[in-house]
């Protein structure tokens, strides 16, 4: 039996690089991976660029998503080829929600008071990156900061219909150390979404500093895909 694809949609102050530790093994299990790459220029096209990826690996697809790469899935999520979701210390609003709207329900985390926000993109700055990926060795947190994406600044306030998380089965890794997405709001939507949840001591990249539990989150979700 073909096992199920798997895509990934990347957070803010990142790209499918991010991935990286997770990709080859997966690949090396016999699945289809993809990463999107997308600009963080508009919620649309962010949503446009995964979905575009969700053609590029057999079906059924379980899609990935990390930080506001949660938002995207949950949207993206919707398309028939997609038929489980995890979420990675990752928002996912409601269609009446934007991703500013969920996370203003809950207190401001550190990192939102490192950023520099020229000529309308948000940038992390050196001095945000421990409140990012604090729990990586130092030569990995210049690495996330040197390869980081930033968002136009009114990303979080665009909308999007479709909720994904209402009709398909989810799985959750929550950050418990985050500084980035709340851990209160991780448990919120974890809760909300009725997802199977996985909480492990994690900065905001449990995908980089803990791969082994991510990478079980998503081979539990694949095989859940795989005996239906």
């Amino acid at each position: 039996m073909t096992k199920p694809g798997i895509v990934f949609a990347h957070g803010l102050w990142a790209d499918g690089s991010c991935f990286g530790k997770l990709i080859p093994t997966l690949q090396a299990e016999g699945h289809e991976v993809m990463s999107s790459q997308h600009g963080l220029d508009s919620l649309a096209t962010d949503i446009a660029a995964v979905k575009a990826c969700l053609a590029r690996v057999p079906g059924p697809v379980v899609l990935v998503g990390h930080s506001y790469g949660g938002t995207l899935i949950t949207h993206a999520g919707t398309d028939p080829r997609v038929a489980a979701l995890v979420y990675i210390a990752a928002l996912a609003p409601d269609s009446d929600e934007t991703s500013q709207s969920h996370l203003a329900k809950f207190p401001t985390t550190p990192v939102f008071g490192h950023l520099d926000v020229p000529e309308g993109r948000i940038w992390l700055k050196p001095s945000g990156v421990k409140h990012f990926a604090g729990d990586l060795p130092e030569a990995e947190q210049k690495l996330v900061y040197a390869t980081q994406g930033a968002p136009v600044a009114d990303l979080f306030n665009q909308k999007a219909e479709g909720t994904a998380w209402k009709s398909k089965p989810s799985w959750y890794v929550l950050a418990t150390q985050d500084q980035t997405v709340p851990p209160e709001l991780q448990h919120f939507v974890s809760k909300r979404m009725n997802a199977t949840t996985t909480e492990v001591a994690s900065s905001h990249v449990p995908m980089l500093s803990n791969p082994a539990v991510v990478l079980d989150v998503i081979r539990k979700a694949a095989s859940a895909v795989s005996a239906r």
